[in-house]
């Protein structure tokens, strides 16, 4: 069907901030075209048989959660979507033959950890409250608009005044620690809260998750108050999705389609046109020409500007910002396919409760700053930290009756490393299979097949430039207003009518849809002027 030209909007890539941008442009009347160059829609947060009658969660396996305005928005669970969301939200194992299991039920959590430590018990329950408050707030500041920093508008004027006013009504004592937090190591934050180093360790997880920083980085505590907004719990998320994490892009561009969106599949862009300063159209693979009144990039900000974009168009001094900008990824995945249940030592009388959650790999602070040592010169840690998910446990669609998928991050992988990835591929999966050997014995002879996926597979395969699946490191000085760059945080571009709206801006983190959501929002406004 022909569309007009003056109101179409070609959307570059249908991950779920894509999705979700597509959504709200046509909910504003609107005709916004996705165009995703896989076979698939859902970008990162897809769901693939990697064996025969096996599939899983490809990259992400657990939700952000997504924000609940877009869900209700977007109707998610009336489109096919159903959320598992399991008692136990991560059980992290230490060598010697310990567990910790970290509930959504802050009584729960509080008991399990009174086994290791009854002061650390009650720290547990009183951080909670704390990070519960501060998390509304941050949740308010990652749902706005980053300000002006030159010529704020009234809008602006009013946004700040509201979340400085969130941050007053928190009071004394947690204003000064959403103050002072930020800016801290993740480390020196779990170790002013706990002395149980199971606890510590989980904590400290949360704050270098994807990123480039160890947890005696300056600012890693940033990131777990970014996650903590989506999800306030101390031990992070637990949302899972029925048929794996592609579910939720499938339901999401269900939501959009219903909403009048039109999404071609294997459609390859690989040039943003500019015309007189302004993005005009974007050249297909196959050699197809579509003219479009904005284009709006899902995109990271570096493959969107430097790579689809022809550099000439924008000012030399900006290119350079933004050849700074960091985007080098940490983060491989190994999904298995197993003829079986592994047995963990630590789990005693073989209790699959435990593994219904998250299970962590990085029982100390000291544990996971030397798997990030590693990485800083070129190497893939020997003791890396793992983060992994049983899901067939919670969800037996995605495997025969009596066998498990397995889906493991591990980290510190780094794309930059001394030698060539693909000759390390196999050293890789055999490092992740022989560290969670030893703490799950039986575990080799279980591994039917398994799929690599290393930090130049995302980028070659998903498009994630240098592998980062943050879209660009989470950090202090990539994060509001200088998300992707100082002057450029609002969703738009030196280029006319071209917008980004991927997780490169703000607020960035997870699969939330945030970034989707406030760019649907700006772009809506620029169009209607």
């Amino acid at each position: 069907m022909a569309t007009d030209n003056r109101e179409r909007v070609v959307i570059i890539g249908g991950g779920h901030n894509g999705l979700v941008t597509a959504f709200y442009l046509a909910k504003a009347g609107f005709k916004p075209l996705v165009l995703e160059r896989n076979a698939q829609v859902g970008g990162v947060a897809v769901t693939d048989e990697f064996h025969p009658r096996f599939r899983c969660s490809t990259l992400a396996h657990s939700a952000g959660p997504i924000r609940p305005d877009i869900a209700r928005d977007m109707q998610l669970e009336r489109h096919g979507l159903r959320f598992i969301t399991p008692a136990i939200c991560v059980t992290v194992l230490s060598p010697d033959g310990r567990a910790l299991s970290l509930y959504r039920d802050t009584q729960k959590s509080s008991e399990q950890i009174a086994a290791f430590s009854p002061k650390d018990a009650a720290k547990y329950a009183e951080f909670e409250r704390s990070l519960a408050k501060i998390s509304k707030v941050m949740t308010e500041a990652l749902a706005t608009t980053p300000p002006d920093i030159d010529h704020p508008s009234s809008a602006d004027m009013w946004s700040m005044l509201k979340t400085g006013r969130a941050i007053r009504k928190l009071g004394k004592k947690d204003m000064f620690r959403l103050l002072r937090w930020g800016p801290m190591a993740v480390a020196d934050l779990a170790a002013e809260h706990f002395d149980t180093e199971l606890l510590r360790a989980v904590t400290a997880a949360r704050g270098v998750f994807g990123t480039f920083l160890g947890p005696w980085s300056a600012g890693s505590a940033l990131v777990f108050l970014i996650r903590a907004a989506a999800d306030p719990h101390p031990a992070g998320s637990g949302f899972f999705a029925a048929g794996g994490i592609g579910a939720i892009t499938n339901a999401m561009a269900v939501a959009a389609e219903a909403a009048g969106v039109e999404i071609r599949t294997g459609a390859e862009v690989i040039e943003i046109q500019v015309q007189n300063g302004a993005a005009t159209r974007v050249l297909l693979a196959t050699g197809e020409e579509i003219p479009a009144r904005a284009v709006v990039s899902n995109a990271d900000p570096k493959r969107t500007l430097l790579k689809l974009t022809d550099p000439t168009h924008l000012s030399p001094d900006f290119v350079q910002r933004l050849q700074n900008y960091r985007a080098i990824g940490t983060v491989a995945k190994v999904n298995l396919a197993l003829a079986g249940l592994p047995q963990f030592t630590a789990l005693k009388n073989g209790d699959a409760t435990a593994l219904k959650g998250r299970i962590q790999i990085g029982y100390e602070i000291d544990y996971l700053e030397r798997a990030f040592d590693e990485s800083k010169y070129g190497n893939f840690s020997r003791q890396p930290y793992l983060e992994l998910t049983i899901p067939s446990l919670t969800d037996p669609t995605l495997a025969p009756e009596g066998k498990q998928v397995m889906s493991i991050y591990m980290q510190y992988a780094p794309y930059k490393l001394k030698g060539d990835w693909e000759q390390q591929r196999k050293a890789l999966g055999q490092t992740v299979v022989q560290t969670l050997a030893q703490y799950a014995p039986n575990l080799p002879e279980l591994i039917l097949t398994h799929q690599i996926i290393t930090p130049l597979d995302l980028e070659e395969k998903y498009g994630l430039t240098g592998g980062q699946i943050f879209h660009g490191e989470l950090a202090l000085d990539q994060f509001f207003t200088m998300r992707p760059l100082l002057d450029w945080a609002r969703y738009r571009t030196p280029i006319e009518n071209l917008y980004l709206c991927g997780s490169g801006t703000h607020p960035g983190a997870g699969l939330t849809g945030g970034s989707g959501a406030n760019a649907a929002r700006e772009i809506v406004k620029a169009l209607r002027k």
